[in-house]
């Protein structure tokens, strides 16, 4: 298995996905703020049972069971079983469904570990790394590539 970013599961990462509470939603905007963090959700999916076998699967992509190809043909079963009709194309919807739920749980998951009391003891200061997969970055993001600031500011 070929390791990339992201592609690593571990404890705070799946602790992150499970205390999420299921909330079925018509459109993405329907939950405001800080309300994504704390709930499972997937745009257009409004039956508790659809959104329980999604979430079922993409927990299994956080504990790296399932590549984004293993995920494409769960959402193809998903989908057909419960007769879910969905916006846009298959290929974009399966990839920012598993994209926002791996990266989520991964960086939520991270700053859990760097926010621990004896880590950041021994490392109080962190740096910006922009990321260079972004395909719009914001110049002001890009302008604070490497800058070092207490893990507070």
């Amino acid at each position: 298995m070929t390791v990339e970013w992201g592609s690593l599961s571990f404890a705070e990462a799946i602790d992150y996905l499970r205390q999420k509470v299921n909330l079925p939603t018509e459109r993405w905007t329907d939950l405001r703020e800080g309300q994504h963090a704390r709930a499972f959700t997937i745009a257009g999916a409004t039956r508790d049972e659809l959104l329980a076998d999604f979430r079922a699967t993409v927990e299994r992509v956080v504990r790296g069971e399932l590549t984004l190809e293993d995920f494409r043909k769960e959402f193809d079963r998903i989908v057909a079983a419960h007769g879910w009709t969905y916006k846009g194309g298959r290929g974009w919807r399966t990839k920012v469904i598993y994209e926002t739920n791996l990266n989520t749980a991964y960086q939520a998951g991270r700053y859990k570990q760097m926010t621990d009391p004896d880590v950041l003891a021994v490392r109080p200061f962190w740096q910006y790394d922009h990321s260079d997969w972004v395909r719009h970055p914001r110049l002001q993001h890009k302008a604070w590539d490497g800058m070092v600031l207490r893990w507070d500011d």
